[in-house]
């Protein structure tokens, strides 16, 4: 069993302004694809916090698997791209396109999304638009990739095809 985490970053779901509604749908899908959420919570849009929870989750707490939501766009306060560039070795690239391109199929808004899905160790953190459709349909893009790609991440040499 992979153990995952979700973080939504929102300035106003973390001042309570805003209820949380990506956050837990997140969870659920994730839940419902048999991956255990040990972690969820809200920070806002601050690079250090950000940084911080996700580092914490990922190197103390194990999580191999973090989602976020929020934070994604191209308004001033948008910096989770930003943080996830401090935090991350590597990107792939593949699956935030993937998740653009059906995005786009949908509105013409998703060119404008910063999204970045990268790796840290041998976890895998992706990041999802703050509302909840936008975050569910992203997820469920890249939901079949996800057992594969933790495999390859954490040493898994076989042939791909093989999957």
């Amino acid at each position: 069993m992979i153990k995952a985490g979700v973080l939504t970053i929102s300035d106003k779901g973390f001042e309570g302004k805003r209820k949380d509604e990506s956050g837990p749908l997140v969870a659920e899908i994730l839940t419902e694809a048999g991956y255990i959420v040990e972690k969820q919570g809200i920070v806002p849009d601050d690079l250090e916090k950000i940084v911080e929870c996700l580092i914490t989750w990922v190197d103390k707490e194990g999580l191999r698997l973090i989602v976020t939501t929020g934070g994604t766009g191209v308004s001033p306060t948008d910096i989770t791209p930003e943080a996830m560039l401090k935090v991350i070795k590597y990107q792939i690239p593949g699956m935030a396109e993937a998740m653009r391109a059906a995005s786009l199929t949908k509105t013409p808004h998703a060119m404008l999304s910063r999204a970045i899905v990268g790796v840290r160790g041998d976890s895998l953190i992706i990041n999802l638009p703050g509302s909840p459709e936008g975050a569910k349909e992203n997820l469920t893009v890249v939901l079949p990739a996800l057992n594969h790609g933790l495999d390859k991440i954490s040493g898994d040499t076989s042939d791909c095809s093989q999957h």
